[in-house]
């Protein structure tokens, strides 16, 4: 009986019955997403300092591999050009780096270029082959207080060797993170560790 009187409803009642129903809600509240954020900027601001030296490892290590990947390209192009080939450190303010004020700190990076009357300067006319720009907040500091090295026509530089020291900005180099690497005169590489540093041979 109920279902001959449900089936002899008019369409347009069974339509208002239809869309009287109540309809089912999806999504989030606001407070629900306020929570949600409040809670995972708690989260960050605890992970954060923890990710620190990591960031610092990888910036020194980027660091690194321009560094010897610059001085294996430097020595070999001064080959294959018999001599005349530098490479010589950005100045404070290129790229926006505010570091390397002296001539030992190779902080904002460096390039590699044809160095025509061998003065270890970039002149008007001679040619930029590579360029390096370092990662932000680290400290390059050489040995010796040059900004450019000069390679002969055998690919040697003058000198017993060269060292560089690779830093996190504002740390010392037994930090952790802080890495030396050493170029013999004869091209030869190899990276140190903070305990074994500055680099006193190549």
């Amino acid at each position: 009986m109920q279902n001959m009187q449900s089936s002899s409803r008019s369409p347009l009642q069974r339509s208002i019955r239809l869309t009287s129903l109540p309809q089912a809600t999806h999504g989030f509240t606001v407070i629900e997403l306020m929570v949600v954020v409040a809670i995972m900027a708690v989260l960050l601001a605890l992970a954060a300092p923890s990710f620190t030296p990591l960031i610092e490892r990888w910036r020194v290590q980027q660091t690194i591999k321009g560094l010897e990947s610059t001085l294996y390209y430097a020595r070999s192009e001064a080959i294959k050009r018999g001599g005349n080939v530098s490479i010589r450190k950005h100045p404070t303010g290129t790229n926006g780096c505010q570091l390397a004020a002296t001539n030992a700190s190779w902080d904002c990076g460096w390039f590699v270029f044809i160095d025509t009357n061998s003065n270890g300067a970039l002149d008007a006319g001679e040619e930029v082959l590579q360029t390096f720009n370092t990662p932000p907040n680290m400290d390059v500091t050489r040995t010796a207080n040059s900004a450019s090295i000069q390679f002969d026509r055998w690919g040697r530089v003058a000198g017993p060797f060269i060292g560089f020291s690779l830093v996190p900005h504002d740390k010392a180099i037994s930090d952790v993170a802080a890495r030396g690497l050493c170029m013999s005169s004869g091209g030869r590489i190899r990276t140190i560790k903070p305990e074994d540093m500055p680099c006193t041979s190549g």
